[in-house]
């Protein structure tokens, strides 16, 4: 399709065409889109199809389709039957504003500042002022000792349980358990270790 002729079929977008096919009948719908190849979508469409008999005159039959596919082999004339609906007519009309692209008019940001507009909330109002995000000086500190310390779980630093009075006897065992230390009878001694089982002996 050549340029003046896509011009030209861009121009009948969202038109009421009427088109004659190759077999007689006629088609008339609003035309949504075409291609190339001339084919065409219609809306609305409806089809006029004249029937001739021997016996009466020539009659009209007209069909309601809607939506249509026509292929491009198979128009052989376009006409316009009526300009585009109301609504197609104020999406294609312009309004009273002015396009423009955006950022001219605007002043040139200085190197290293941030644009207009991106600059941070206005002062008393929104976020905190600037001086209370700027980072306060480095506050150095010793090294902090995070070791669990030595003596009775819960009790305050430097604890020492208290001695027990002069003559102090712990209380004995009951019957059958030895001393604080070693083991029940029966039980074989502190780092006992069972020999290791020899390897059988094969035939000789």
């Amino acid at each position: 399709m050549s340029t003046s002729r896509s011009s030209k079929m861009t121009g009948l977008l969202n038109h009421r065409l009427r088109l004659t096919l190759a077999d007689t009948r006629t088609m008339s719908g609003q035309m949504l889109a075409f291609d190339k190849h001339m084919n065409l979508v219609l809306s609305d469409c409806e089809e006029f199809r004249t029937i001739k008999s021997k016996s009466s005159e020539a009659k009209q039959i007209k069909r309601s389709l809607g939506l249509v596919i026509l292929r491009g082999e198979c128009v052989v004339s376009i006409s316009v039957d009526g300009p585009p609906p109301m609504q197609q007519r104020a999406k294609q009309t312009g309004g009273p504003g002015v396009a423009r692209p955006a950022g001219r008019g605007m002043p040139v940001p200085v190197p290293g500042m941030p644009p207009v507009g991106l600059a941070g909330p206005v002062r008393g109002m929104g976020g905190p002022a600037a001086s209370m995000m700027m980072p306060g000086p480095a506050i150095a500190a010793g090294p902090v000792s995070f070791a669990r310390p030595h003596g009775i779980p819960g009790a305050p630093l430097g604890f020492r349980p208290p001695m027990p009075p002069p003559g102090f006897r712990p209380p004995m065992p009951p019957p059958g358990m030895g001393p604080p230390g070693m083991a029940p009878p029966g039980f074989p001694p502190a780092g006992f270790q069972p020999p290791y089982p020899r390897p059988p002996h094969g035939p000789n």
